[in-house]
Order: C-alpha cells, then sequence, then structure tokens
C-alpha cells in the first residue's frame, strides 16, 4: 500500500509528492515508502501551530490505535539521531498514550521552510484547530512565504473569504482572543466586537457579555446603541505587520504602565503615505510627569 492510498490528504500530498525527497531507509533510494520507527526517537514539531488538544477527540483517537493501529503514518525529517514531526502530532500524542514501540511514518527530506509549510498546510486542513490557532496558522504561512489571501487559499483548500474573516480576528484585543480560544466568546460575538477599533473599549463590552451571559443578537443591538461609526474597507496597507503592532503595543504599554495606542503609517493604493500616531495616555499630571521622565525629556529653561 502507498502513502497515498493510506490518505495523506490531497493538499498534503501534493505538497510532499512535487516538493520534496521522500527515501526508502532501507535502500536510501528516492521513492515514496512507509517504514516503521521507534516512537522514542520522535520529537515534536516547533511549528506546530495546535496549542489545545482536545481531550475528549484525543482519548477516543487513543482508543482506535490501541485496537487498530496508526493507520495514516507521520510525516517526519531526520535531525541527528531522531526524526522531527512534520505532520500528525495527535497520532504521535495517541500513539505514545496507547504505548506503541514503533510508529509508521514517511521521511521526506526538507528544509526548515518547507517543513513549516506542510506542517501549517495539515493541520490548517483540519476542522479542529480553535478559530484564533487557525488564524495564526494563516497569518504565519501568508506572511512567511510572502502569499496573498488567494494563494494561502489555494494552499489550504479553503475559500479566499474564509481566511479574510479569520485574519480579521487578530485585530482584536489579546484578551478576547483569548476568550475565543476557550471557547468563552464566539467567532459571532467577535465579528461584532470588531466594529469597536479601541482595545479598551472592546474588551469592557466583552467582559460585560461574559459576566452577563449575552446572546451575539444582544450584542449588536449595545454595539449600535454607542453610535459606533461603521468601519470603512481599508483602502491602504499598514506599514507595521499585524502580529509585530500588537506585541509592540504591549511591550510599550508595560514599558510605561499605562495604555499606548499606534497607529501606523500607511500606504495607500495610489503610493501617497498616511502618517501614524502614537498616543499615551495619562490621568493626571504626576502621571505625565512620570511618563516624560520615562521618554527622557528635560524641560528647557
Amino acid at each position: 500500500m502507498t502513502a497515498k492510498q493510506k490518505g495523506l490528504g490531497r493538499g498534503l500530498d501534493s505538497l510532499i509528492t512535487t516538493n520534496t525527497k521522500i527515501y526508502d531507509q532501507s535502500t536510501n533510494n528516492t521513492q515514496k515508502n512507509v517504514s516503521e520507527v521507534p516512537i522514542d526517537n520522535i520529537i515534536p514539531s516547533p511549528w506546530q501551530p495546535r496549542k489545545i488538544f482536545d481531550k475528549d477527540a484525543l482519548t477516543d483517537l487513543i482508543l482506535s490505535v490501541k485496537e487498530h493501529g496508526v493507520l495514516q503514518p507521520l510525516v517526519v525529517r531526520k535531525i541527528n539521531d531522531n526524526y522531527e514531526l512534520i505532520a500528525g502530532e495527535r497520532r504521535w500524542r495517541a500513539a505514545k498514550a496507547a504505548l506503541l514501540e514503533k510508529v509508521p511514518i514517511i521521511l521526506v527530506e526538507v528544509d526548515d521552510k518547507k517543513a513549516l509549510e506542510i506542517a501549517l498546510v495539515e493541520n490548517l486542513q483540519r476542522e479542529d484547530l480553535n478559530p484564533i490557532e487557525e488564524a495564526r496558522g494563516y497569518l504565519l504561512l501568508k506572511e512567511t512565504f510572502n502569499l496573498t489571501q488567494e494563494q494561502v487559499s489555494e494552499r489550504v483548500g479553503k475559500g479566499r473569504t474564509t481566511i479574510t474573516n479569520a485574519l480579521r480576528l487578530l485585530e482584536l484585543s489579546d484578551f478576547i482572543l483569548e476568550k475565543i480560544s476557550s471557547n468563552v466568546l464566539s467567532v459571532g460575538h467577535a465579528k461584532v466586537l470588531l466594529q469597536i477599533s479601541d482595545h479598551i473599549q472592546q474588551n469592557d463590552i466583552a467582559k460585560n457579555v461574559i459576566k452577563e451571559n449575552l446572546s451575539v443578537r444582544v450584542l449588536e443591538k449595545l454595539v449600535k446603541r454607542l453610535g459606533l461609526p461603521p468601519k470603512k474597507k481599508r483602502a491602504e496597507k499598514s506599514d507595521i505587520p499585524n502580529e509585530y503592532l500588537k506585541s509592540l503595543t504591549e511591550n510599550l504599554h508595560r514599558h510605561f504602565g499605562t495604555f499606548v495606542k499606534i497607529v501606523p503609517s500607511k500606504t495607500l493604493t495610489n503610493g501617497k503615505k498616511v502618517k501614524g500616531t502614537i498616543e499615551i495616555n495619562y490621568n493626571d499630571n504626576e502621571e505625565l510627569d512620570r511618563i516624560l521622565q520615562i521618554i527622557g525629556y528635560k524641560e528647557q529653561f
């Protein structure tokens, strides 16, 4: 039985057969072949987009592995004396829990970038990533390989709108992203909260939603009552990547001990530039003096 017959999945199988070398360890010939290796020699992938593994689903997989073994081979590459997982971490975890000594593998020769691409595509084609893991996976794929959203869509076999909507979620505050990841807030709630540009206001409303257990419909009415102007479609490109902007904002918040808002400079479709701004909040003159000292400002006499 070939690896393709064992069901790697159309997108993943295409990536492996067209862009990598696959080795038969016994003959060292380049061909598609499944072999077995000790499970203790396999190490997890550093590029795994899934951070939360559903315990019930993993339990079911463990029971299946105990009865039938690992039916779909793991995709790995050789790292010194070990094998680094590229695709199949859930199967590997289940096999370890089922106390299997050996597991089937497909050994491929790939560089870091190709290993990352295969790992991301394999996971993003699944349905059990939480929405934030999925969005971050799309973003990592997009930025690492300088892809358009349309190209990401083609790589993972999902609609362009799905990619766009997922990436928009990453504009929300870290607090809300964590609540979506843990299923405290739904993607429906998230889409409504995206109408609010200020993260502090987002968080305040989200906390109220959680406390009062408000539905998406009620949240829509609440946001509508706030009279927020509708967001216009952006006809420009931000000069700062979204992930770095979030990281920088959080670091400045910790540095100054107060709310910091960065509006990055932007490049319009006609090539013109729009200036960016940095906003630092303070409550009174004493706090203003403290911030000025941090900046290094000295009054000139």
